[in-house]
């Protein structure tokens, strides 16, 4: 994989930009913003996809396969952490000395002469930026913002707005948030991950003390995980009460919250209260799942301390209709209704699974789950077994999808189904159409079934939908 030089110092000129890996939802979101702002846009993906449609349509040239011929006379090159040193494209950019540089630093010359509210965390960072977006934009602001998936209500994962804020969903996973010049930091947790990046738990939890302590005017973070609660201790050492609670507000269920969330009800779309500075406000979001009413607790912190009003930024909040890839419909085939999910930790996985048991009724829930990275699924097999028995009346695990990784010895999706108590409730099925078979084999009517993946899971879903519809259609 390709680590960001956090050092490297950005040209004042980007001239003309090519992207490779354009078609991701982080970079195809970047490589929209530049051509918002006229700049002239090339780039490169494996496949074809939507996002590459979009980015044609709107004046992008875009190549499917790497090739060095597809450089082109480019001037500054746009890399993401998941491509090799080898990428052809890559190795061309550093043999003309061109300006490399990855996504991050690219988006950080974007926002310079922004207001950055950046949001950071293991998980909870789509739907928590997604809130804060269509909070602003219902407050009757236009902020610009960069997401990891596109809002349902606006069709994209990115936008330049005319305001002085700039929205966007951080990436932790390689230490290139901390290249951000922010203004307020949201941390939605800070849950052990990317070890295979940071090495131990206390670099993971120093990455993010240092990325709080960056913020130049406002922390909002969780007050109910605890390496949030460790980050916050950290970052509030040495202050008086007065400036701590100045300088970081906290949000969750814990009664000391600054944000108090509570009173949640998740039968079909969850209902809460948050409580603020002695008074309660009452939503009901368009979307299942207690970790949902959590999150919009952490974007109404936000609003309120960027100094919107607390009704009208919960009733703005409550519009927000979800993310892409986030607990999302596909089908229903035979009364099996099909979702997608971008949870790859044990902790986003129980908690879409959690969301999908509120409105599942007496159905069943059917995980598909594709294992994401060797690194992942050999140090949490034991916390995803775990999870998919206790949340999934049954799981099928395929094959681990590696992204930069290559394959380690051993390592394999079976890693997860043997560590079931009971395996009656799991199979490891890793070819595709055999998995949809076996699916199709034992849905059942009102059964829902959530496909779980950061990967490119959310393929399967059209031959889950074809093998439905031979059995049950």
């Amino acid at each position: 994989m390709i680590a960001p030089d956090l050092t490297l110092t950005i040209p004042d000129q980007l001239g003309r930009v090519h992207f490779v890996g354009i078609g991701g939802s982080g970079m195809s979101g970047i490589a929209r913003l530049f051509l918002d702002q006229g700049y002239t846009v090339t780039g490169s993906d494996a496949k074809d996809s939507p996002n590459v449609t979009a980015l044609r349509d709107l004046g992008a040239t875009v190549f499917i396969g790497h090739e060095a011929s597809n450089v082109g006379e480019a001037d500054t090159l746009v890399v993401t952490g998941a491509l090799w040193q080898d990428n052809p494209e890559y190795v061309l950019a550093n043999e003309r000395g061109l300006p490399v540089l990855h996504r991050a630093q690219a988006l950080a010359w974007l926002i310079r002469a922004h207001r950055l509210v950046a949001v950071a965390g293991a998980h909870g960072k789509t739907t928590s930026t997604g809130m804060i977006v269509t909070g602003l934009l219902g407050l009757g602001q236009d902020p610009s913002f960069v997401n990891g998936g596109v809002i349902e209500s606006l069709g994209v994962s990115s936008a330049s707005g005319t305001d002085d804020l700039f929205v966007v969903e951080a990436d932790e996973s390689d230490g290139s948030f901390l290249l951000y010049h922010t203004a307020v930091a949201l941390v939605t947790n800070v849950d052990p991950d990317h070890l295979d990046h940071y090495g131990s738990l206390e670099a993971f939890e120093a990455a993010f003390v240092e990325f709080s302590r960056n913020a130049t005017e406002l922390v909002v973070i969780s007050s109910d995980d605890v390496g949030a609660v460790r980050v916050t201790g950290a970052i509030t050492a040495g202050l008086s009460a007065a400036d701590a609670a100045a300088r970081v507000m906290t949000f969750g269920e814990h009664p000391d919250s600054t944000v108090r969330v509570h009173s949640i009800t998740t039968t079909g779309p969850v209902s809460f209260s948050v409580s603020w500075r002695g008074q309660d406000y009452n939503a009901t979001l368009r979307i299942p799942g207690k970790h949902n009413a959590i999150n919009a607790a952490g974007a109404f912190a936000v609003l309120v301390g960027l100094g919107f009003d607390p009704a009208a930024s919960l009733d703005a909040i409550a519009g927000f209709g979800g993310t892409q890839r986030r607990f999302e419909l596909h089908g229903t085939v035979g009364g099996v209704s099909v979702y997608d999910d971008y949870a790859h930790h044990p902790t986003e996985v129980a908690a879409a699974l959690a969301a999908a048991r509120t409105v599942v009724g007496e159905g069943r829930i059917i995980a598909v789950h594709q294992p994401h990275l060797y690194s992942r699924t050999r140090l949490f097999a034991r916390e995803f077994a775990e999870t998919l028995e206790s949340f999934a009346d049954q799981t099928i695990v395929l094959g681990i999808y590696g992204a930069r990784e290559d394959p380690e010895p051993g390592v394999t999706g079976a890693l997860v189904s043997e560590r079931f108590r009971d395996p009656s409730h799991v199979a490891y099925v890793p070819d595709w159409q055999d998995a949809a078979d076996y699916l199709a084999s034992i849905a059942r009517d009102g059964d829902f079934v959530v496909t779980l993946g950061c990967g490119d899971v959310n393929r399967i879903v059209p031959q889950l939908l074809a093998s439905l519809e031979k059995v049950r259609g």
